[in-house]
């Protein structure tokens, strides 16, 4: 089969790869209809490389059709129509059973300390072959995918693997009042569907971005935007002077703003993989700029919620503005499974009420993905959001 593999900083390509198989009686073989680049894969093709191998599949955000079953598959059969979450989870565990699927007893990644196993993302969360592929095999398939109709298109769909889930749990983490303000930082995918899940509930969203295009997008669908200059003071004097009743930071470790630690990331990113795996594991430090703004955005008593990836465990927080603002922080990776009954029916309506008709920017084949992570990274072209059509 074809595959997106990586093979270095800033270096992925196509290549021809053995098909997968049937491992264990719970695996099922999805032939991939649609996958999409998400904004935490650049921090694969930028950052995570240390905790990579040459040749690994990336991708975490696929929908296909059921190709082959294992033999204990109870719930699927060939030509089911499904979408496969990005995290790997058992459904039985004590954290399944919370709603914490991406916390999984069954796959959490020990070696690291991880929560659970994702596909197509690193040895921190089990090195798992990912979804920018012709063929996938999805373990545990019962509990790991969602079977959908015949009737509306892939891209209808695609996004309860991952981003649309993730922004619906960045809202709802978020914690805002009722018709209280939202603000949203940064608005590529998942901070495009924050801000249009926040305005769907009722809530005013000021939503902050320095592409131009990207903010046009979100005032199409009831979205106050803003670019990123002198953001707090303006919140405030849109608020009272008191700032948000919450924050969703849907940017992470990439923000721009922090250029020493952006230097740092450069000098660690040419360290061979032994002596930059530490560094990173345990040393790590984030670009924090995105974080601080929502911290002082947010006013005294609101909530910020991080839906944006963070990786670093030495980063350094300004604790005493957070305990004396009383701001309460939620964050972590999305468990997609926990929220697919309040969001399918949205991505179903007939009336589409975020807009996923108004999304994609870029449809492309699976052998035209090199080019895209470039253009997705470098927010040209007017990119959003990046869909690959393998076999196309």
């Amino acid at each position: 089969m074809r595959a997106l593999t990586w093979q270095g900083r800033r270096n992925v390509t196509v290549e021809t790869v053995p098909d997968p198989t049937i491992e264990q009686p719970t695996d099922a073989i999805v032939r991939i209809t649609s996958t999409a680049i998400c904004g935490s894969d650049l921090h694969l093709y930028e950052l995570l490389g240390p905790f990579l191998d040459k040749g690994d599949i990336l991708g975490h955000e696929p929908m296909g059709i059921i190709e082959a079953v294992g033999a204990g598959i109870t719930n699927l059969r060939v030509g089911d129509r499904v979408v496969v979450p990005f995290n790997i989870a058992c459904g039985t565990c004590f954290m399944c059973r919370h709603g914490l699927q991406s916390q999984c007893e069954t796959t959490q990644v020990t070696e690291y300390g991880s929560g659970a196993s994702l596909f197509g993302y690193t040895k921190l969360y089990g090195q798992v072959p990912g979804g920018q592929a012709e063929l996938l095999r999805v373990p545990l398939a019962d509990y790991n995918t969602i079977k959908v109709g015949s009737e509306l298109p892939d891209d209808r769909y695609l996004f309860l693997s991952d981003i649309l889930p993730t922004a619906w749990q960045g809202v709802q983490y978020a914690q805002v009042p009722d018709g209280g303000t939202l603000g949203v930082l940064g608005l590529g995918p998942v901070g495009q569907f924050v801000a249009r899940i926040g305005a769907h509930l009722g809530y005013r969203v000021i939503a902050v971005d320095p592409v131009a295009e990207r903010r046009e997008m979100a005032s199409r669908h009831g979205v106050e935007t803003w670019d990123d200059v002198d953001v707090v003071e303006r919140m405030r004097d849109a608020t009272e002077g008191r700032g948000a009743d919450s924050v969703v930071d849907a940017v992470g470790l990439e923000a721009h703003g922090t250029p020493m630690i952006h230097a740092a990331h450069t000098v660690i990113g040419h360290l061979p993989d032994a002596v930059a795996r530490p560094i990173l594991d345990k040393a790590g430090v984030d670009r924090l700029a995105a974080l601080y703004t929502g911290i002082d955005m947010v006013r005294r008593g609101g909530t910020v919620s991080l839906s944006g990836v963070y990786a670093g465990d030495a980063d350094i927080l300004p604790m005493k503005t957070m305990f004396d603002k009383q701001i309460a922080l939620r964050m972590g990776q999305c468990n997609v499974k926990n929220w697919i009954d309040d969001v399918l029916p949205l991505a179903e309506a007939d009336t589409d009420p975020l807009g996923i008709d108004d999304f994609v920017t870029h449809h492309a084949p699976l052998e035209d993905a090199p080019g895209l992570y470039e253009t997705f990274q470098k927010k040209a072209d007017g990119c959003v959001k990046v869909v690959l059509r393998p076999g196309a």
